[in-house]
């Protein structure tokens, strides 16, 4: 790498100087905040192993320090942080800038949209990285897809979900695409960062949350004032997390370390589905057997309503700008290619398996 090149990098940072960016011995340091708490099952974990994984196959031409969530800036500060350069690297969810790009959520999850594998079907093969890229482009920042939770669960409640009425007035975090179709049936839907979940649970500021699936919701302790768990998470068919870099900074690193970027989040995405697969239903089991949950399912009418009004966020959202139009199009048409070809494929065989 050019001297000036590493430079530039540091330079871009400068106002947080006392944990800057180094030229040490051709090393590039480099600084990476999160959205999650630090090592946490699943995502503070998977952030952890992404950063490994980028300073082995660079040889260790690249090191990355980690900060969770609070540690440098606040869960939902992380955008900012690495556009502005704060931090030059970011794991975070991109449905957390719904409120800056309205498009933003589609890149985690759509309600009643795309599963994780058709996710990547999207992403690498029918033009949803080249939106994403666009997207993002006036933040500053170079997104991946890097991790995923797979599908989620619909979350904790306190009572029992017994008909579309009782969503009505239910104070209940769900962010993103998800929580603009509750709110329409109804439900007071609430953004709370993820390390502030549990306390807001417990306390009684939400009666009902979501986050992730088992293994991770066991480790958060929800079950310890919420018994009733419900499914499924048509919200979030997809758990995607995002991978962030500084634009400055990725236009400076040359092609192969570039190259060693895309690929640690390849790698780091297909090995976190899988996990999370894996580690689900033992958590799920441990949570009935030793801690008395009660696995329930939504009522047809919520998901009867929930699908309706997805649609018509789908619809208002697809008239608005022209990025979002635009993304809003292609995240439709690759869910109605996978709709079909899943009609005779994946449904079919599931349904035989599991009969």
């Amino acid at each position: 790498m050019k001297r000036r090149n590493f430079l530039k990098i540091a330079g871009a940072g400068a106002s947080s100087l006392a944990v800057a960016p180094a030229l040490a011995q051709d090393v590039l340091e480099l600084r990476m905040t999160m959205s999650w708490i630090k090592n946490s099952p699943g995502t503070g974990a998977t952030a952890a192993r992404l950063a490994k994984r980028i300073e082995l196959l660079s040889g260790g031409r690249i090191k990355i320090r980690t900060f969770g969530a609070n540690e440098l800036v606040s869960a939902f500060e992380v955008l900012d942080a690495v556009g502005s350069g704060t931090a030059e690297l970011g794991h975070t969810a991109s449905f957390f800038w719904q409120g800056k790009m309205r498009a933003s959520a589609f890149y985690t999850a759509a309600p009643f949209g795309l599963t994780p594998q058709e996710h990547m079907v999207w992403i690498y093969h029918n033009g949803g990285q080249a939106l994403w890229d666009e997207l993002y482009s006036p933040f500053g920042v170079k997104p991946f897809l890097a991790s995923n939770t797979s599908i989620g669960m619909g979350g904790w409640f306190r009572k029992k979900i017994n008909s579309l009425d009782d969503i009505k007035g239910l104070k209940y975090r769900m962010p993103g695409l998800g929580g603009e179709v509750m709110r329409r049936l109804g439900a007071n839907a609430i953004s709370i960062p993820p390390p502030e979940i549990a306390t807001s649970l417990h306390s009684g500021v939400v009666d009902a949350a979501e986050w992730l699936g088992p293994w991770s919701d066991l480790a958060m302790g929800f079950y310890k004032t919420t018994p009733y768990y419900y499914g499924p998470g048509f919200h979030e068919p997809n758990g995607a997390a995002e991978f962030l870099v500084n634009q400055e900074v990725w236009e400076s690193l040359p092609q192969d370390l570039q190259q060693v970027i895309e690929t640690a989040c390849i790698a780091e995405h297909a090995y976190s589905l899988t996990e999370i697969d894996w580690a689900n239903p033992i958590a799920l089991a441990k949570l009935i057997s030793e801690h008395g949950v009660q696995v329930q399912q939504f009522p047809a009418d919520v998901l009867e309503a929930a699908r309706a009004a997805t649609e018509e966020v789908l619809d208002e959202l697809a008239n608005t700008d022209d990025i979002t139009s635009r993304v809003v199009a292609s995240f439709r048409q690759t869910r109605q290619t996978q709709i079909e070809w899943s009609r005779v494929s994946n449904l079919p065989f599931l349904e035989a398996r599991a009969s």
